[in-house]
């Protein structure tokens, strides 16, 4: 686990954002009972996050998001590095972070307490050179092995939706496309602009048309921490409605990723 400190004040134009609802004790108690925004970041997820190849510090759109937060708190904010999806959700359990970016599963909603999703990412498949599967509805055969990352959210999906297919997991997306090519796969599931990529690196392989998910990328706090639940749950309607979400999208440059639609009450 790695911890980067990072300072209080956010970027001129997170700032620029609506006027921060007040923030009650409660509910900073509950998102920064040490005085500082623990912030939990899966850095496996390029386009969400990344470092600074000259400096190494972390930015990205859930960093810029993470210091938005930690503005209005009045809190400084501490990235808290995660290599995956899963290991980051396991820690709830241990206080290891007091916020964390991750899509929002329900078998995940007994440990953390999800915001409304903030954007949002379709998954699909890859599949290799000659693959006779055409569309979504095509890989759930027998026979049919799909490599995944192991934990991610579209993993914890697939597992639930599956009826024939079989999922072959790996520790991260690189791994899980390498599977892909060593074991003679018929398909990896990912995020459809990770495999965008992967296919530019795979001659003749191609991404199927249309997605068997959404992965609703939302902000989680450890279950019981209900004063800061409720305030992040408001903050994340705001930054979306503000613009901030589009805004921090764009200044990344990152691609295939839509902001999610307001909730409704």
């Amino acid at each position: 686990m790695i911890r980067t400190a990072l300072a209080v004040a956010s970027l001129v134009f997170l700032t620029s954002c609506a006027t921060p609802s007040p923030v009650s004790p409660a509910a900073r108690s509950d998102l920064a009972p040490a005085g500082k925004l623990r912030a939990g970041v899966n850095f496996q997820n390029p386009m969400l996050t990344g470092k600074d190849p000259a400096t190494g510090e972390p930015r990205g759109i859930v960093v810029d998001i993470a210091r938005e937060l930690g503005r209005r708190l009045g809190v400084p904010v501490e990235i808290v590095a995660y290599d995956t999806a899963g290991k980051m959700a396991a820690a709830a359990k241990t206080g290891a972070w007091d916020i964390a970016f991750l899509g929002a599963d329900p078998g995940r909603a007994s440990e953390i307490a999800f915001t409304a999703s903030y954007l949002e990412v379709e998954a699909s498949y890859l599949v290799p050179a000659g693959s006779p599967l055409r569309s979504i509805a095509d890989v759930d055969r027998e026979g049919v092995r799909i490599a995944v990352l192991g934990k991610s959210a579209y993993d914890l999906q697939l597992s639930r939706t599956l009826k024939h297919a079989r999922l072959v997991r790996a520790e991260s997306a690189a791994g899980a496309a390498q599977l892909l090519v060593a074991d003679k796969l018929e398909a990896l599931a990912d995020l459809k602009p990770r495999l965008v990529m992967f296919a530019e690196k795979m001659p003749g392989s191609r991404v199927l048309d249309g997605r068997f998910s959404v992965v609703e990328q939302a902000i989680g706090t450890p279950a019981g921490r209900k004063a800061g639940a409720s305030y992040l749950r408001e903050f994340v309607e705001d930054i979306k409605a503000s613009g901030l979400v589009a805004r921090t999208i764009e200044k990344n440059g990152a691609r295939g990723l839509t902001v999610a639609p307001p909730t409704r009450n």
